[in-house]
């Protein structure tokens, strides 16, 4: 029997532990249901970029498998003792610990110029913290300069978001599409109990959308992972906590 997530949209315990695994997986699904639809005029590649994460701490029980860990010296300020009545400072070695974490990414380029012409970015843990919340602002805000289709994807609850307004409706998960030469957002919001949106992939003008099947995607490395072996369904998601309300429905999933 193949393994099956029992959400309708997005499943909140591979939010957890599982994640990095996830994260990489998902963006090859992307690739594999969009190679066809775009070919010969464009291909999709997954490329990866590093952000130091300075606060890997204060993940929820989160390994990252593709990492550097790079180890700083840290000098605090000597302090004074009294050794027979002789002043001796000793100072206080400290080692810290900052991770170079890989991010995944889904790039459309043309064959004929090689350009990229769509990016499409499956959030990461340290997109939404400081302090790589602020370096991938300013990289998605370059992309869109660059004359760049910005698809994002965030399907996790914790964190900051980017997309920011006090006119959208509370969300578990959230997907924005920036146009390049467009200042308009178009915005997917989801409850963890509605299904994933089928979003729309832009090309160059004239060249229509191609669409983008998210639930399909997750599907598909749901049972390749074999996701299920790992999940213990009777115990509770990765925080923040969901209402009772949702928590109610999650048990009578079954």
């Amino acid at each position: 029997m193949i393994a099956k997530s029992p959400f309708p949209g997005m499943d909140p315990f591979l939010e957890g532990a599982i994640w990095p695994d996830v994260h990489h997986n998902l963006a090859g699904a992307i690739q594999e249901l969009l190679a066809q639809k775009i070919a010969p005029k464009y291909v999709a590649r997954v490329e990866t970029y590093t952000v130091e994460d300075t606060d890997p701490q204060s993940e929820v029980g989160i390994t990252y498998p593709d990492i550097a860990v790079l180890q700083r010296r840290e000098f605090r300020e000597p302090e004074a003792t009294f050794k027979d009545e002789i002043v001796v400072t000793e100072p206080d070695l400290v080692l810290t610990a900052a991770i170079t974490v890989r991010v995944p990414v889904v790039q459309i380029l043309d064959t004929a110029k090689n350009r990229l012409i769509t990016c499409i970015e499956i959030l990461s843990p340290v997109n939404k913290r400081a302090p790589g919340w602020q370096a991938y602002h300013e990289k998605r805000t370059g992309m869109h300069l660059a004359g760049v289709h910005l698809l994002e994807i965030d399907l996790l609850r914790r964190g900051k978001r980017h997309v920011l307004n006090p006119s959208l409706p509370m969300t578990d998960y959230l997907c924005a599409l920036w146009r390049a030469g467009s200042n308009k957002l178009e915005v997917w919001t989801n409850r963890v109990r509605e299904p994933l949106p089928v979003l729309p992939v832009p090309l160059i003008s004239p060249d229509p959308d191609v669409l983008l099947p998210l639930k399909a995607a997750l599907d598909m490395i749901y049972q390749r992972g074999l996701y299920n072996l790992s999940i213990d369904y009777s115990k509770s998601p990765a925080p923040p906590e969901f209402s009772e309300e949702d928590q109610q429905w999650m048990r009578e999933l079954g």
